[in-house]
């Protein structure tokens, strides 16, 4: 009796926190539907594999200098990462390929970061149906075409004087907004990233309800199927395990038990932006007085000694936060923003945060840094009105007057109501809406390929 031919995918992935979580969340739905997984990646910023004991892991060596592993600039490393990454890839997929023949499986696609633009060209030579996943908005990706399409019309360079006006095409975003504003380095990549055309079409990590307008106009203009199964996190929910580079503290989990709902401001800045220490010492100071309770993220690195510092903080300092405050170095972000305590998010807008706290009917206060976290932020202040947008100003007396137009004022309570109002719609959209079809329909356009 002939053996029934298995289907394998390989999901390529770029060594960044932010862009590693949600392909093996993708790993985790796409196993769930009976194809067989495996994750190739840097040998560096590396998954666990015991955390996903049904995966297959494949570490690669793309000859990445240690000044490029250790570089927080994520432009730069993606450029090299594209440039050195093209031979160990094709050689690991004609590996991977010859396995299948000899285990009686096929590699029915290639699922690879939409930052790893150089895989479509080998995924093509090897005749390998391809996708990409797009780990950003929907609308940050539209933007790469407006940018693309004014450059030819010879808008460019832009002048700082434009930075406040409004993108006609794009409104409520500025061009400021834009993540390639007046960044050459950015734009060069995006060029590369629009010019792929992958065969089987692009995921997208978000939900119809929250921007309908922007897949249909990406579709639009580029002439490919999009799979908008978002959030990936909350399809995988059975997936508990963690991804993260830094060991997360759960003993905020417990400090956040004994709070009431919704008094807790949590703050964090994710895994690459962070503040200075004069910042921090604002930062601290606005909080305690804001006399609301916090949940403070203080990565490792971001300070030399962080008890030091916290002893050279005035004595009321001091005090408001060992009252009010818990202060981590790494915190279970989901479990977090699960649970009631929690009343308020201040982030810098990572798409991950902003989903996860849509997800959980969290209002957030946006400060957002680089690349796509000025779009995010601006949906969700302008669009969605579930973001608080605020000076910006590392002053105590300006962070003390947010946190609490976020936390105790009647602006706050209002995004609070539309966020939980969201919360519902995204539910609906994965247990039987808009992403629960579109993942359905790329389980069968997979399969329609390898018939």
């Amino acid at each position: 009796m002939m053996e029934i031919q298995r289907h394998r995918l390989v999901l390529i992935t770029p060594p960044f926190q932010g862009h590693l979580t949600p392909m093996l969340h993708l790993a985790t739905v796409l196993h769930s539907k009976g194809f067989s997984i495996t994750v190739a990646h840097a040998h560096f910023n590396s998954p666990d594999p015991s955390n996903h004991p049904n995966f297959c892991f494949l570490p690669l060596f793309y000859g990445l200098s240690d000044t490029h592993i250790s570089s927080k600039n994520v432009v730069d490393i993606t450029a090299t990462l594209n440039t050195k990454c093209v031979s160990p890839i094709k050689e690991a997929l004609i590996d991977q390929i010859e396995k299948a023949n000899i285990n009686h499986e096929k590699i029915a696609c290639v699922i690879y970061d939409g930052l790893m633009y150089s895989i479509d060209s080998v995924a093509r030579e090897l005749k390998l149906p391809n996708i990409v996943l797009r780990t950003t908005s929907a609308t940050n990706f539209l933007t790469y075409h407006t940018f693309l399409q004014r450059q030819s019309s010879g808008w460019l360079p832009l002048q700082d004087s434009m930075s406040l006006d409004l993108v006609p095409e794009l409104e409520p975003l500025r061009f400021k907004d834009l993540p390639m504003f007046n960044s050459c380095d950015i734009q060069k990549q995006i060029a590369k990233t629009v010019a792929v055309r992958p065969s089987l079409g692009v995921i997208c990590n978000t939900v119809n309800c929250l921007e309908e307008e922007s897949l249909y106009r990406l579709h639009q203009v580029y002439k490919v199927s999009f799979f908008p199964i978002g959030p990936l996190h909350m399809i995988a929910e059975e997936d508990s395990s963690s991804s993260s580079f830094v060991e997360e503290d759960y003993s905020c989990i417990g400090w956040l038990k004994k709070q009431p709902k919704e008094s807790v401001l949590y703050v964090s800045l994710g895994s690459i932006a962070s503040w200075e220490e004069k910042e921090l010492t604002e930062v601290a100071c606005g909080l305690a007085n804001s006399k609301q309770k916090f949940l403070w993220v203080i990565r490792p690195g971001t300070i030399s000694d962080v008890s030091e510092w916290l002893e050279s903080l005035c004595k009321d300092v001091r005090v408001a936060i060992a009252e009010r405050g818990c202060i981590v170095k790494w915190a279970p972000q989901g479990e977090v923003l699960a649970d009631e305590a929690v009343g308020g998010f201040w982030s810098h807008c990572g798409w991950n945060s902003t989903l996860e706290s849509l997800c959980e009917g969290v209002p957030m206060m946006c400060q957002p840094h680089f690349g796509d976290q000025r779009v995010n932020a601006r949906l969700l202040s302008h669009v969605w009105k579930v973001g608080l947008e605020w000076s910006n100003v590392m002053e105590r007396n300006e962070i003390e007057v947010a946190v609490r137009r976020l936390m105790v004022n009647s602006e706050g309570k209002e995004m609070r109501q539309k966020a939980l109002k969201l919360k519902n719609e995204i539910k609906i959209a994965v247990k039987d809406g808009s992403s629960y079809d579109a993942l359905n329909r790329l389980v069968k356009s997979i399969l329609s390929m390898n018939l």
